[in-house]
């Protein structure tokens, strides 16, 4: 995929809404210009110019201003894999001593069949707040299983940048599993009920895995071609795929695909981690997507400091984004902490060349756009583009002093410093505070809802420290 059609089909005229004033501009421009003491204006939802405050206050007459003098600016943090539904309501209560596949099908698969519209729309909603509290303008939900409308209203009502499927799989006996034509019609259904033209739009999305017939897969591919988005599904985190595949195909995953003539421009691979030589290279001269999650590998424990190649893809020019998969991997939507783990990881292996900071700050901002088709929209702070853009508030002693920008923005862990964040030339979090949603009001819907959600499941949260009232603490400190 080249890059979806324009969500705006206006150009940006001189009738400017708002001047963000004197902040160090990163642009992430193919000559990665950093632009001091600028101004960027934006008017009809695009950046309409970068230059000195005292030009573009002449330019854009009446203009607001938001001033960022001395902070950092920087593109909108784009996050291409993270899911959004039942799993933020059991943030942090799966045990961290279990393996994947208990916590996929002994937590996340029975939560899944019983989640209401209503949960899976407040999860979205939380998910896409918290995302733009740490820079993050655009997420890519790999795959929802009963609600994708749901899903795109709650992140619509955030106000964050989104691409929104309804997850597919045909296996028989699976949760929510239909034949391959039913589930391309819902697929298609989906897609076109969030039509381009929005900031949230529709994707083809598959769960992937073993869990997708060969008329699944290639339906999916030429479903996405013929509407022209992107489409996704979830491939080898750990060795059960590379395993199952052998079985079903004798064949790694990726050659198995590349065999059905599916891989391609517009695929987004999810994870992609238990990858061989052979399926590197079908994946760079077919130009498919990966989306690297290093937290969930971590999380997860699924052996990306054994198997993982994701730093060799980069090197090779391979397309690489960088996504934090879901709160029952991750924990949190954090892409900095993200985009750090994997430069640690690979610093750790000492392969060389190292990935560097400003590779992999690319990874999370242009190269991550352009992996998932939208770098001719995001990613950059350039003239024409969204204006989708983050201020780093430099007065926090994170920035003290300040070092290399690529460094520092990928080692000095400055996702708390977000200040402010504009999706689509709107402002939708000014002083650290979001202004589209009551989070408030939300974070107690949350509480209210996961634990109704725990007893539809019948699970009951494991805790390791006793808790104890005040009243408790004093008799049992007394007795």
């Amino acid at each position: 995929m080249t890059g979806e059609r324009a969500e705006r089909p206006e150009q940006a005229g001189h009738d400017a809404a708002l001047l963000i004033v004197g902040g160090d501009v990163v642009t992430m421009s193919p000559r990665r210009e950093v632009v001091t003491g600028a101004t960027v204006a934006v008017a009809g939802g695009r950046i309409a110019a970068i230059g000195p405050a005292a030009t573009l206050r002449k330019d854009f007459p009446g203009a607001a201003e938001l001033d960022a003098g001395g902070c950092v600016v920087i593109p909108g943090l784009i996050n291409a894999h993270q899911h959004t539904t039942a799993d933020p309501l059991v943030r942090s209560m799966i045990p961290d001593d279990i393996d994947s596949q208990e916590a996929i099908f002994d937590w996340i698969v029975p939560l899944h069949g019983k989640v209401t519209g209503d949960d899976d729309e407040l999860s979205a909603t939380l998910t896409a707040a918290e995302s733009l509290l740490r820079g993050v303008t655009t997420i890519l939900e790999p795959g929802t299983v009963a609600h994708p409308l749901r899903v795109a209203a709650g992140l619509r009502a955030a106000g964050i940048r989104g691409r929104v499927g309804r997850w597919g799989w045909d296996t028989p006996g699976a949760l929510h599993a239909l034949p391959a034509a039913e589930t391309l019609a819902l697929q298609e259904e989906t897609v076109r009920a969030l039509p381009p033209g929005g900031t949230v739009t529709g994707w083809v999305t598959l769960v992937g895995h073993d869990l997708a017939s060969d008329e699944l897969f290639t339906g999916a591919a030429e479903l996405a071609e013929r509407l022209e988005v992107g489409l996704t599904w979830h491939i080898s985190p750990g060795e059960a795929d590379v395993h199952a595949y052998a079985r079903r195909a004798g064949r790694r995953p990726v050659l198995h695909f590349e065999q059905l003539g599916v891989l391609g421009p517009r695929l987004v691979l999810g994870h992609a981690v238990w990858l061989d030589d052979a399926e590197l290279d079908a994946l760079v001269g077919t130009r498919t997507a990966v989306a690297s999650c290093p937290g969930a590998y971590l999380r997860l424990g699924q052996g990306y400091s054994r198997a993982g190649r994701h730093a060799e893809l980069v090197r090779r020019g391979g397309r690489v984004a960088l996504g934090c998969d879901s709160h029952n991997a991750g924990d949190v939507p954090d892409l900095l902490r993200a985009a750090w783990l994997l430069a640690a990881l690979e610093r750790d292996r000492d392969v060389r060349p190292v990935l560097r900071a400003d590779q992999v700050f690319a990874l999370a901002t242009i190269d991550g756009a352009a992996a998932v088709g939208l770098g001719d929209l995001v990613g950059s702070i350039e003239v024409g583009k969204a204006a989708d853009l983050v201020v780093l508030d430099t007065g926090d002693p994170v920035w003290a002093p300040r070092g290399d920008l690529a460094t520092h923005l990928v080692w000095g862990a400055p996702s708390h410093t977000v200040r402010d964040v504009l999706v689509d030339g709107q402002v939708v979090v000014r002083d650290r505070r979001i202004t589209t949603v009551d989070l408030e009001a939300l974070s107690e819907e949350a509480r209210a809802r996961s634990a109704a959600l725990l007893r539809r499941t019948g699970i009951d949260v494991p805790h390791r420290w006793q808790a104890l009232s005040a009243e408790e603490y004093i008799q049992g400190v007394r007795g």
